[in-house]
């Protein structure tokens, strides 16, 4: 029932543009601006940001783990995953119930525009975890796990884990989220190929350790 909600309040905010706006942008009963389309689109997208916020939080400021948080989150990762939203080839159980029918609807412009607003977002608070959970979890993230044949995951996060490009911001971000969705890439219900064979052989306790880890970092 709350997806299907949250997809009315997507479709209804589109539909106000296009009520808006005509095809190619022509107005229906008369002339309109640069500056008038323009306001219209602003307006949709607020509409928008404000129906990801029913889930995302505030400005991207997730407060449920069942969400990830997606202010500071980088621009090219954000609109990777509403792509792949949108086709449904990231086919995991959370993105079929809540994405699939938010992102059926978006276009290009529209994924770009939600992207960068996400990504100037001020990033999350550090939340601090188990001291030595957070410690196991700092070693496995800058050095990774040899015996295991386990690469660095600030290889390719970078050393704070602010991401890169399609590489994303993991500092910050809900520990419960991040082993969630280890477990799915692990599992093979979402598709990931780099990831799943970086941590193929990551135990649910390693999982664990980073996640906590990650959580406690700073912006």
């Amino acid at each position: 029932m709350k997806s299907q909600y949250l997809v009315s309040l997507t479709i209804g905010a589109l539909v106000s543009l296009s009520a808006s706006i005509g095809v190619g942008g022509i107005a229906h009963g008369g002339d309109v601006t640069a500056a008038t389309i323009a306001d219209a689109q602003k307006s949709a997208l607020h509409k928008m940001i404000k129906t990801c916020g029913i889930c995302h939080g505030v400005n991207g400021q997730s407060v449920s783990p069942t969400f990830p948080h997606l202010a500071g989150q980088t621009a090219p990762y954000l609109e990777q995953q509403l792509r792949a939203f949108k086709d449904q080839s990231r086919a995991d159980p959370d993105a079929q119930a809540y994405m699939w029918g938010m992102a059926s609807q978006l276009n290009d412009a529209t994924i770009e525009a939600i992207s960068t607003y996400y990504a100037a977002q001020t990033p999350p608070r550090a939340k601090a975890g188990d001291t030595k959970l957070t410690a196991r979890g700092k070693q496995i993230f800058e050095e990774g796990v040899a015996s295991q044949g386990i690469p660095a995951c600030a290889t390719c996060h970078g050393p704070q884990a602010r991401g890169d490009n399609i590489f994303p911001r993991l500092a910050g971000q809900h520990a419960d989220y991040l082993v969630k969705q280890a477990l799915v890439i692990q599992r093979g219900l979402r598709a990931a190929p780099v990831m799943h064979g970086v941590i193929k052989d990551l135990s649910q306790d390693q999982m664990r350790a980073v996640a906590t880890y990650l959580e406690s970092l700073s912006p």
